[in-house]
């Protein structure tokens, strides 16, 4: 008699975009500023405001407020991302606001963050964030 074992679903594993470079463009200039760009990403404060900025523009006291930072905390992170390129200040009336522009990097953070404040294995503390 042959026993029937259940294998645990998993998520299929996605087919890589169509936008990765095959391995012969892959250059060390592109892993350099690949991993600049990630490192930009690894100071909390501008991850916070990143993903506030993801959903919307957003000026610097109200991306203080949402992130618990001071205004000189957020300004001074702001130049960095703004430096990057991964943000932009624009004029709305008589205030400055800013947009994220680079929809891959907020992909990435959507995964990196969004997956796990949906995961119910997420602490209460990151799901109310």
């Amino acid at each position: 008699m042959v026993e029937s074992v259940r294998v645990a679903e998993r998520s299929p594993v996605p087919d890589p975009s169509p936008s990765v470079p095959p391995d012969d463009e892959l250059t060390v200039q592109l892993l350099q500023e690949t991993a600049a760009t990630l490192g930009l990403l690894s100071a909390t404060v501008r991850l916070h405001i990143l993903w506030v900025l993801a959903k919307g523009e957003q000026d610097v006291g109200t991306l203080a407020a949402r992130t618990g930072q001071s205004l000189a905390t957020v300004s001074h992170h702001l130049a960095k991302l703004k430096l990057a390129g991964l943000v932009r200040a624009q004029r709305a009336g008589k205030r400055q606001v800013y947009v994220a522009t680079d929809p891959h990097v907020l992909a990435i953070i959507d995964v990196a963050l969004g997956q796990r404040l949906r995961s119910d294995d997420a602490p209460a503390r990151l799901r109310q964030a």
